[in-house]
């Protein structure tokens, strides 16, 4: 399984409309190879770098597993979005104080849909991925302020 974006290539700069510096749209990703036996596929983006430890940008669960692409400013139907670092449902662009700072988009195959509330925290998803995992793959770009 991989995930990438036709917007940036592997560890090299997301475009600033991607950011908080311009558009704040979520850039589109390309799911390949996702397991045939999964039930479904949740996303998370964070932030390594953030000073106050790592910034979760984005939660998506129960992505239908046929999903091939998530597209700019969209999220797919029938899934749902949790909370990012800053307190609201849905994507936060990459907006580093400072420097460079590396965002990673991690996807991951589920054997089952997820019964989760809506809004809840990446440490709430990730405990319910941990127990319904199949397949994990992740893909990264850099940003810096404009």
């Amino acid at each position: 399984m991989r995930i990438k974006s036709p917007a940036f290539e592997e560890n090299q700069p997301i475009p600033p409309m991607y950011a908080c510096d311009g558009e704040n749209y979520n850039p589109p990703l390309e799911f390949i190879d996702v397991p045939t036996n999964a039930q479904s596929l949740a996303l998370i983006m964070d932030d390594p770098d953030a000073p106050t430890g790592t910034f979760t940008h984005w939660l998506v669960w129960n992505i239908p597993p046929l999903t091939a692409k998530i597209e700019e400013n969209s999220v797919p139907e029938r899934s749902e979005q949790g909370l990012n670092s800053g307190g609201n449902p849905g994507y936060m662009g990459p907006c580093p104080p400072s420097g460079a700072h590396r965002y990673y988009f991690k996807l991951y195959a589920l054997n089952k849909k997820l019964s989760l509330t809506p809004n809840i925290s990446k440490m709430e998803l990730e405990r319910e991925i941990n127990q319904s995992l199949i397949e994990k793959t992740e893909f990264a770009g850099v940003y810096s302020k404009i």
